[in-house]
C-alpha cells in the first residue's frame, strides 16, 4: 500500500452549482479516470487532503484511493488551488496500471551544495530547472531525482543530461544536442555600480511636470 491514502466518496451531482455546495461543507469536487475504466466523478474531504499534501512527495507519489471497500493506485494529474485563499478547489486523478508505464513530474533534490568548490569561492548557486518530467512504470516512481553538486566550479553549471537517473526512469523528452538546458549554475553576483554624475545627468534632464499635461488614467477597477 502507498504511504499516501485518500478516502473519497462517488457523487452524481456535478456542474459548477454542486461544486460550489461541496466546498461550502469542507468538501472537494475531484475525478479519477484512465486504467481502462470511465471516468468517476469523487468528493474527498479538504481537511484531510490538505493534511496529506503537507508532504512534497505527495504530488510525484502513487497514491492509494480507497472508495468504500475497494482501493486502487492513482498519480495527482492535477490540482487547482483558489487564487486568493489556501483551498482546494478541484483535483484530477488517474489510474494507473503495474505494467503501463506513466508520466509524472518528479521534483529535483540538489545535495552537497556546501561542497561546491563554486559556492566556497563565493559564487552563488542558481537553480533554473527544479523539475523533471519522466517516463517509468509505477514502481519505478520516484519520489525525487538526486542532483550531485559537490564537483561543481565557479562559473560551472550542471546539464539536465548530467543528471543519473534511477532505475527503469527515463526523460519524457530526452535531452538533444540542441537542448539540452542547464538545470543549476554557480557565479558571482554583479553588482552595477551608478556613477554620480549619471544620477546628476539624468535628474537635470528630467522634464518638469506642469499643470497643463494629461493627468495619467488609473486602471480601471472591477
Amino acid at each position: 500500500m502507498s504511504d499516501f491514502v485518500l478516502s473519497a466518496d462517488f457523487r452524481d451531482d456535478q456542474g459548477k452549482g454542486a461544486s460550489r455546495r461541496l466546498r461550502r461543507t469542507g468538501k472537494v469536487p475531484a475525478i479519477v479516470y484512465g486504467g481502462g475504466k470511465p471516468p468517476r466523478a469523487l468528493t474527498l474531504d479538504h481537511d484531510a487532503l490538505v493534511h496529506q499534501m503537507s508532504n512534497p512527495a505527495f504530488y510525484s507519489s502513487v497514491l492509494t484511493l480507497k472508495v468504500g471497500d475497494v482501493e486502487q493506485a492513482a498519480i495527482v494529474k492535477d490540482l487547482q488551488r483558489h487564487p486568493a485563499k489556501r483551498r482546494v478547489m478541484h483535483m484530477d486523478l488517474q489510474r494507473i496500471v503495474a505494467d503501463q508505464e506513466i508520466r509524472m513530474s518528479v521534483p529535483l533534490s540538489f545535495v552537497n551544495e556546501n561542497q561546491a568548490p563554486g559556492a566556497k569561492e563565493g559564487g552563488t548557486i542558481s537553480h533554473t530547472v527544479n523539475e523533471v518530467e519522466v517516463l517509468c512504470l509505477p514502481r519505478f516512481l520516484p519520489e525525487s531525482i538526486e542532483v550531485d553538486v559537490a564537483e561543481v566550479e565557479l562559473d560551472g553549471s550542471i546539464k539536465l543530461s548530467e543528471i543519473t537517473l534511477p532505475e527503469g526512469v527515463r526523460f519524457a523528452t530526452p535531452p538533444t544536442e540542441d537542448n539540452d538546458p542547464s538545470i543549476l549554475s554557480i557565479h558571482v553576483v554583479k553588482v552595477v555600480a551608478i556613477e554620480e554624475e549619471e544620477v546628476e545627468e539624468t535628474d537635470a534632464g528630467a522634464v518638469p511636470t506642469t499643470g497643463d499635461e494629461e493627468p495619467s488614467q488609473e486602471p480601471e477597477t472591477e
